[in-house]
């Protein structure tokens, strides 16, 4: 009998320590690639980890202890490695183009030039909107 307990506890303590390895590793990779910043993930992540180890040295033995935290250091690699060459990345991410460029006066320069540019803008603009205008006159003299 006493045998078969300490094979249960023994299954249940590393039961534990994959458990704590995973959580511990996914909010690591949730914290690096989809969450920005350090915020509770990646705290929990480290936690988690910190504690898989902690738990293995103190409840298993030092071997256990050496073993589960090569462990949790070679997953981690691993899983931010395949991560990022799933290139998973790029595809959460915007890929958006600006072809916009900006004039800058030149230092000690005047500004003079991008007024009459934003106002050749405006006028344009208003250029623009004026047969809208038009034509909306237009309709509502033949409703009237």
């Amino acid at each position: 009998m006493l045998i078969c307990e300490t094979s249960k506890s023994n299954r249940m303590n590393i039961l534990i320590l994959i458990l704590l390895t995973l959580a511990g590793v996914l909010l690591l990779v949730l914290e690096l690639f989809l969450i920005p910043g350090i915020g509770i993930a990646g705290i929990a992540g480290g936690g988690c980890l910190i504690g898989a180890v902690v738990y293995a040295y103190m409840v298993i033995g030092a071997t256990a202890g050496h073993i589960t935290f090569f462990v949790a250091l070679a997953a981690t690699i691993a899983a931010v490695y395949i991560f990022y060459k799933s290139r998973a990345i790029e595809k959460m991410g915007l890929e958006t183009k600006i072809d916009d460029k900006v004039e800058l006066a030149a230092p000690g320069g005047k500004i003079t030039r991008l007024q009459q540019k934003a106002e050749q803008q405006r006028e344009a603009e208003e250029l623009a909107e004026q047969p809208k205008q038009t034509k909306s006159a237009a309709k509502a003299k033949k409703q009237s």
